[in-house]
């Protein structure tokens, strides 16, 4: 059985020792033999339920290095960490996840992370994208961040297919941002809130390009030198 690493689970398991070493001076051997084999049942399966609570997320930043990330050429000092969170500041660029995490090729899947940006700042998520050394991300989706940038697309738009155009969030505050890919389908939630339920057309206009749903990275934006934008606690759970 795994050691059990939740809190409310050690708390469970230590209570069992205790109770435990209390009988074992009151009970005979085979009454012994059985309490035992039900204290390990029991811490068992909440072991197992904690387990499943968490199982399928996957953390893609460890808050302390880009392990996993690529940045462009552009101006790689655009991006860096700074207490715990990936900072972005500076002239245009782009950070791609290309770690070990579904080999950065990601379909269906739900993505969590959490962002804040300061005051005239624009940033933005790409989602079934590609890395590229240098220019705006052609392929995939861009999900917009943006409480009060010029730019009217808000944040939680899925930029120019299904936009967004009051603000879901403030500046100066983090919010959390739910994407969920699901084979045509994206939906992208602010703080629990549905900003965006999209579906693409089974059939796409000819000069839509590689903007489309089909696999991909994930990458973070650099937009200009006035945007200053924070994120952290980015998670994946890969989907069927």
């Amino acid at each position: 059985m795994p050691y059990p690493t939740d809190t409310h689970t050690v708390v469970l398991s230590i209570y069992c020792q205790n109770v435990f070493v209390s009988l074992r001076a009151k009970l005979n051997n085979t009454t012994m033999k059985k309490l035992s084999l039900l204290l390990l049942l029991v811490v068992s399966m909440q072991t197992t339920f904690a387990q499943k609570k968490a199982k399928g997320w996957v953390s893609l930043f460890d808050g302390k290095s880009f392990a996993g990330w690529k940045v462009n050429e552009e101006n790689p000092s655009t991006f860096s960490i700074e207490d715990g969170t990936i900072k972005v500041a500076g002239e245009r660029t782009h950070l791609f996840y290309e770690g070990t995490v579904g080999k950065h090729d990601f379909k269906n899947f739900e993505l969590k992370l959490k962002a804040k940006t300061l005051p005239g700042s624009n940033s933005g998520i790409f989602i079934h994208t590609a890395y590229q050394a240098s220019g705006w991300p052609e392929k995939g989706y861009e999900v917009q961040v943006n409480q009060t940038h010029t730019d009217w697309r808000k944040t939680g738009s899925l930029y120019s297919f299904s936009d967004v155009k009051e603000n879901l969030a403030n500046d100066n505050e983090w919010y959390e941002y739910h994407i969920i890919v699901k084979d045509k389908r994206i939906i992208i939630k602010i703080n629990d809130k549905v900003a965006v339920d999209y579906t693409e057309p089974e059939t796409l206009p000819a000069d839509r390009g590689l903007k489309k749903l089909s696999s991909g990275t994930i990458a973070l934006q650099g937009h200009d030198p006035k945007s200053v934008a924070y994120f952290k606690d980015i998670k994946i759970k890969i989907l069927d």
